[in-house]
């Protein structure tokens, strides 16, 4: 599995406190299943991390776990950060593929211009990844605000331990539904601490029920993502599918 969302750079934001922990984060992905880790620190007024920094960082952990797992660059860019200069925005561009940006859904509230400024990033050549809505209230209230978001060419990005469970009922109810509805597109861990990748992303997978779908949203799309390929086509629900657990 791919997993493009972490908090594992140290010191940088509420993720990782220090490089011991950094290490500890990556020790338990790679015993999840994980192959290629993205380390995307906040980018937002109480996490004002620079491209610079997280450059310096992403270095300092790759050379502590060396082949362990490989990491990837990138940030998770809050929405009224995306007015900075389209040069330093790709610095922080997810798995350091310049068209792709992980933008972070806000967890109150749903912005009334969050389609506008998707738009001016889409309008950059650069397609936003929105993390997470599914922790969002009006989204839970009202899934379908992501639907015009999807078919502009925005990807949905769920966190695992929602479509798992751990989340609560609430975020699992949405995360079902986006999935249901084809308006997720990848599974991410999300990770902030080791603890809370015990049983990350296989966990998440495995509850989907579909062998095939698990795939294209662990694996397919984050791998497309990560070598600059076309997104592959959603599979079609297996046959032979569980129910939902």
């Amino acid at each position: 599995m791919i997993d493009l969302h972490s908090h594992v750079l140290p010191g940088l934001d509420d993720g990782a406190a220090d490089l011991a922990e950094a290490v500890s984060i990556c020790q338990a992905a790679a015993a999840d299943g994980i192959t290629m880790l993205a380390a995307t620190p906040h980018v937002r007024d109480d996490h004002p991390t620079r491209p610079e920094e997280m450059e310096r960082r992403l270095d300092d952990v790759r050379s502590a776990v060396g082949e362990l797992i490989a990491l990837l660059p990138g940030g998770e860019v809050a929405l009224e950060e995306l007015d900075r200069p389209e040069a330093e925005l790709l610095r922080f561009a997810l798995a350091g593929n310049p068209g792709y940006l992980l933008v972070e859904t806000p967890y109150i509230g749903w912005p009334l211009d969050i389609a506008d400024r998707l738009f001016r990033l889409r309008a950059m050549g650069i397609a936003p990844v929105l993390a997470h809505p599914e922790r969002n209230g009006e989204v839970q209230r009202r899934p379908e605000l992501v639907e015009p978001l999807v078919a502009t060419g925005t990807l949905v990005q769920l966190t695992a331990a929602s479509v798992d469970g751990r989340l609560g009922d609430r975020a699992g109810r949405c995360a079902r539904t986006l999935i249901e509805r084809g308006w997720a597109h990848l599974i991410a861990s999300d990770a902030h601490a080791p603890a809370i990748r015990a049983i990350g992303m296989r966990a998440a997978a495995e509850a989907l029920g579909d062998p095939g779908l698990a795939r294209w949203l662990t694996l397919d799309v984050p791998r497309a993502i990560v070598e600059r390929a076309r997104i592959p086509e959603r599979p079609q629900p297996s046959k032979r599918r569980r129910r939902w657990r």
